[in-house]
């Protein structure tokens, strides 16, 4: 069995995992802004407790997102940084694939729209379904809204919905009768599972592939633009200024080929007297 570390800084939580064997030992701890800090001591740190150094691993798994644009970029560089320096390949893993396969739990199938939280009133989605045997993505991850899941499902109502998202927008989110999973998240576990898959399929590859996931093409719009934005939008327009016909003929501009007369009349010869 491969020797494997995992881990994902995708939301507001840092979680990492280890398979060395038969054991497997695990870290969760607080991330957002701090995982850019605390990751590489974390992973070193759980590294030393399984007695398992960088060059013992086979391969580096790492959650690339959708996410936290911060959590992505700390993840795809440390996870970089330790292939490179020993020479490792990585395994870049959905993170919404990861929310999915901890909703599936031991269940041999599942068909999920897993979903998280985007900040700014939007949602990071994909749709995955599981055959008893592998993954397969049956809608690729975007940025989405209450909204517009709802008009996508409208047609085709989701069977289990899983992620932070459901517990951030509640009732706007058009849930129907679908199972919910609102606890399932990128642990590291889940990756770890899915990290497995891949390396016996070998779907490992140089370290300088090891990017990140984006699917917010603005990473700076902030919630200010937004609101600005709205506020333009709902503005009442004013009305339009009078046309220079519809003015008086005192108050007229003269035009081009006037003014172009009275400067030849100036610029002519007068005659003598």
């Amino acid at each position: 069995m491969a020797t494997l570390i995992a881990f994902d800084t995708a939301t507001e939580r840092m979680t990492i995992a280890l398979r060395r064997g038969d054991r497997v030992v695990a870290h969760d701890s607080e991330g957002g802004a701090r995982a850019s800090a605390s990751l590489l001591p974390a992973i070193l740190g759980l590294l030393g407790e399984a007695g398992v150094g960088v060059a013992d691993l086979d391969a580096i798994a790492f959650g690339r997102g959708p996410g936290a644009f911060t959590g992505l970029r700390t993840a795809c560089s440390v996870a970089q940084g330790l292939a490179f320096g020993a020479g490792k390949r990585v395994l870049p893993i959905d993170s919404l694939l990861a929310v999915a396969e901890d909703a599936r739990g031991e269940a041999s199938t599942l068909r999920v729209w897993a979903l998280i939280d985007a900040r700014m009133d939007q949602i990071y989605a994909a749709e995955y379904e599981h055959d008893g045997g592998r993954w397969t993505v049956r809608v690729a991850p975007f940025l989405a809204d209450c909204e517009s899941l709802a008009s996508r499902w409208r047609d085709e109502p989701p069977s289990a919905i899983a992620g932070n998202a459901i517990g951030a927008f509640g009732t706007r989110l058009t849930t129907g009768a679908a199972t919910l999973f609102p606890d399932a998240a990128p642990t590291a576990r889940a990756l770890l599972r899915l990290a497995e898959r891949g390396w016996a399929e070998g779907a490992a590859v140089d370290p300088a592939l090891a990017l990140p996931l984006y699917v917010r093409d603005k990473v700076a719009d902030t919630e200010a633009e937004r609101a600005a934005s709205r506020q333009a939008k709902a503005a009442p327009k004013e009305p339009a200024p009078p046309s220079r016909r519809e003015g008086s003929e005192a108050g007229r501009e003269p035009s081009c080929s006037a003014k172009l007369s009275e400067a030849q009349r100036s610029a002519a010869p007068r005659s003598s007297p």
